[in-house]
């Protein structure tokens, strides 16, 4: 059976709160319930973290990358400047999904250039709680070849 990471970055904790007309009324808690709903129905695991501390996250990536066979990560706001995360998701070597809710391209200028795109397999954006249960999707197909 698979293991995925799902990883949330800063602010998302908040989700449900912040910027409702950005990000929804769906809460993490929320959030994170649907996509063990997905799992269960694809036959995987799923592990949930989010920090709002960046060195917190790179420290779970590096911990889980031996035992995990794929990550899904929404960096938030690391997304456009964080290296150190970048650098992180390559070492791990880990198949990993980029996701956000909003659609970054359509917001403000500077969140529209992503750091860790591309050391990710594909970018997932735009959808709500949708763009993680397609990354989920993607990447369960990914690692079984279909």
């Amino acid at each position: 059976m698979f293991r995925i990471l799902i990883v949330h970055g800063p602010n998302l904790n908040l989700l449900g709160e912040r910027e409702p007309e950005v990000y929804g009324s769906t809460t993490l808690d929320d959030l994170n319930y649907e996509i063990a709903r997905r799992a269960e129905k694809l036959n995987i695991l799923v592990e949930f973290f989010q920090s709002n501390h960046e060195g917190a996250l790179v420290d779970y990536l590096h911990a889980n990358r031996k035992t995990a066979d794929g990550l899904i990560i929404n960096p938030g706001a690391l997304t456009h400047y964080s290296y150190t995360l970048r650098d992180a998701i390559a070492a791990v070597q880990l198949p990993t999904m980029e996701v956000h809710l909003s659609d970054i391209h359509q917001r403000e200028p500077f969140r529209r250039f992503s750091v860790t795109k591309e050391v990710c397999l594909g970018q997932f954006f735009g959808k709500g709680v949708m763009s993680y249960l397609e990354a989920l999707d993607f990447l369960v197909a990914h690692l079984t070849g279909v």
